[in-house]
């Protein structure tokens, strides 16, 4: 028997066998959505700022908007899962996302008002980011709990290889194409993920159904552990929403990479959790949940502190690299602390509820990267400094959080 049939017989047993088919189904799911958003919208700031000439500061303004209103939707999302179903809001979503992809290619190609342009990009990132806590609260309906965090590994390798083959697509096709065509290709790979679950996904969640209110989601916010838990983690999302925004502008326009290179990043990012994830994901219930919080948000310092000092390509890989070591250990981590907190019945509004720090905490992040990118046009160490400050802010407050909640505890 040669390695590669060994290592194939390895992965079915190890891998393949230890979820249902479900799980898959989710994951390749959030594979195609996640392509589809990475093929172009990292490359809309860039659009934005060289070929229409919008200040970054601006820029930064329209993202925050569409980020404000996902931060509602998503919310609102997590209680209509509760409410509708999953499956009936993931149909929904993904349909009218086509649409709105569609939209945002005819009016890039026709070179269209930028408030045009804006506001349907606004809609779209609304829509689309109700399925967030959708997704998460299945993979936690279909998931044993002693194999949470590892489904959360999985759920992200799924969306860091769509994450890595996008950027790679999106910069190859932007070095012949028109910036509206990125939107097309993110339509068709959004309908295909519509079709998966119009015709694979059933139904996992058949709960409370017409007595989930609206109103309910605010009880949420009483869950003092919770709600500290998720002002915390806006600050490392704060921090990580930087990737396709700040970093795009930095490494293109005033370091001179070329797009297929900042595409390249992305796709390296993309890669290593794809290879790294789930092994990792399997040891976090070892290494503590509170404590892979801390470690994650002091990485991602650190990572985004290295990008004030870049050099060459290979120093920018090598920053990548410990920023995408803080995403494997940080991201699954929140989600299955999320489900620990929450109680049984209440995870989409718990997922919704906490996606406002996720949404928020990405949507301000260009807001200060563009900032930033503005008033120090010839200081990245004080703009990446300023970035990486927040990230390790949020370290030791993650610190005092498990030091408050084994308090409580006990």
């Amino acid at each position: 028997m040669d390695f590669f049939s060994l290592l194939s017989q390895v992965v079915r047993r190890s891998v393949l066998r230890r979820f249902e088919p479900g799980i898959w189904i989710i994951t390749s799911i959030r594979l195609l959505t996640s392509a589809g958003f990475s093929i172009c919208l990292p490359f809309l700031a860039l659009y934005l700022y060289q070929e229409r000439d919008v200040p970054m500061a601006l820029v930064g303004a329209i993202i925050l908007a569409g980020g404000l209103c996902a931060a509602v939707s998503q919310t609102l999302g997590g209680v209509l899962s509760d409410r509708l179903g999953r499956r009936r809001l993931l149909l929904a979503a993904l349909g009218v996302s086509v649409i709105l992809y569609l939209a945002l290619s005819i009016l890039i190609g026709f070179s269209a008002e930028i408030w045009a342009i804006a506001v349907t990009y606004i809609a779209g990132r609304a829509v689309l980011m109700t399925i967030q806590p959708t997704v998460s609260a299945m993979v936690a309906d279909l998931s044993p709990e002693k194999r949470l965090t590892e489904a959360y590994g999985l759920l992200r390798v799924g969306g860091n290889v769509g994450w890595a083959a996008g950027p790679a697509l999106g910069g190859y096709l932007a070095t012949f194409v028109s910036y509206g065509w990125l939107f097309g290709v993110a339509a068709l790979a959004t309908a295909v993920a519509f079709l998966l679950v119009l015709l694979l996904v059933r139904e996992s969640y058949h709960g409370e159904g017409d007595r989930v209110g609206f109103r309910s989601v605010l009880s949420v916010a009483t869950n003092r552990t919770f709600v500290a838990f998720t002002g915390l983690s806006l600050l490392t999302f704060l921090g990580m929403a930087h990737l396709g925004s700040t970093l795009s502008v930095f490494t293109v326009d005033r370091i001179g990479f070329s797009t297929a290179q900042y595409g390249l990043l992305l796709t390296v990012n993309g890669l290593l959790v794809v290879l790294f994830q789930y092994p990792v994901a399997r040891g976090i219930d070892w290494l503590g949940k509170s404590r892979s919080l801390i470690i994650g948000s002091l990485l991602y310092g650190l990572g985004y502190l290295c990008f004030g000092w870049i050099g060459s390509f290979g120093w920018a890989l090598g920053a990548i690299a410990i920023v995408t070591a803080a995403e494997i250990v940080f991201a699954p981590t929140t989600l299955s602390v999320v489900n620990d907190l929450s109680p049984y019945g209440w995870r989409g509004r718990y997922m919704g509820f906490f996606g406002l720090s996720q949404t928020m905490g990405i949507s301000l992040g260009p807001l200060l990267g563009g900032v930033l990118l503005d008033a120090f046009p010839h200081d990245p160490p004080f703009i990446w400094g300023t970035i990486a400050a927040v990230s390790f802010l949020a370290g030791i407050g993650f610190h005092r959080w498990d030091v408050f909640r084994r308090a409580r505890s006990a």
